[in-house]
């Protein structure tokens, strides 16, 4: 069984220069559709999302391809902590 909290992690923490500040929330506890929300600062937003949301395509399409295996679908949303002092 794949533990996606870590797999999210394993993927978006090399991209960011906050990696301390990376969060990682599961929405909701339905085993079949999974929802994880990534908040990252919003200095490392653009490094996660990419130009064109190229990598943050890739990061979903991994995701897909570990939860399509065990029969379940995920969804995967990226914020960037806007709330927080520069």
């Amino acid at each position: 069984m794949i533990n996606y909290e870590e797999l999210i992690k394993s993927l978006v923490l090399p991209l960011v220069a906050y990696p301390q500040d990376v969060k990682i929330e599961r929405l909701n506890d339905d085993e079949d559709n999974l929802e994880f929300k990534l908040i990252v600062k919003s200095q490392d937003f653009g490094r996660v999302v990419g130009k064109g949301g190229t990598i943050a395509k890739a990061i979903r399409t991994v995701l897909y391809a570990g939860a399509s295996k065990e029969g379940k679908r995920i969804h995967l949303d990226i914020e960037s902590d806007i709330n927080e002092e520069s």
